[in-house]
């Protein structure tokens, strides 16, 4: 993999997807706006920077936790996918439902996805784990990449953010950390 990684801060569209949802993200948007951006950096890194997929990947990554603030559940896939569903059909996107359903879906996957898209769904997925984790897991990018990406666009404690659903939604901590293991996590 290469060294250069081109960092992606700001999209017209990731801006537009975001305004509806800036209100129930409240104090929380900033860090979830910083990660949607560095997942969407890590991911189209994946796809080599064809931007074939790119408006599919935004649009993803923009609802890919979204369940979290909108249903206030620790199960926040399927609320995640269905929202991103309905506004791809009530608003014209476009996306294909199925890949766009599965970018979702499966972003938390341990193994890799084996189906339709799996080049896509796997950019997405390996993304996402790589921010997830701070960098702790990068599946194939080094050091410098991450650290690249972190230092161009901040954290704003999106792993605090994360911690502190759990706890909320989940009644403590560990509680809230095992259903997201339970609910959300892949084989």
């Amino acid at each position: 993999m290469t060294e250069a990684i081109q960092i992606i801060d700001h999209s017209e569209r990731v801006e537009r997807l975001f305004e509806p949802y800036q209100d129930v993200l409240g104090n929380d948007y900033k860090a979830y706006r910083g990660h949607v951006y560095r997942v969407i950096t890590y991911a189209m890194h994946f796809l080599g920077g064809d931007d074939t997929h790119r408006a599919l990947v935004e649009t993803a990554f923009v609802y890919h936790d979204i369940g979290l603030w909108m249903k206030h559940d620790l199960a926040y896939l399927e609320p995640s996918e269905e929202l991103a569903l309905r506004d791809n059909a009530e608003k014209g996107w476009g996306l294909d439902p199925e890949l766009l359903r599965n970018s979702i879906h499966w972003h938390h996957k341990v193994t890799p996805y084996r189906g339709p898209h799996a080049d896509v769904v796997n950019a997405c997925r390996k993304g996402d784990w790589i921010d997830a984790t701070g960098g702790k897991v990068r599946k194939g990018l080094s050091r410098d990449q991450v650290a690249q990406v972190e230092a161009a666009i901040p954290s704003y404690g999106f792993a605090d953010v994360l911690q502190r659903l759990a706890k909320d939604l989940g009644g403590s901590a560990l509680k809230g950390n095992m259903r997201v293991l339970s609910h959300v996590f892949k084989i």
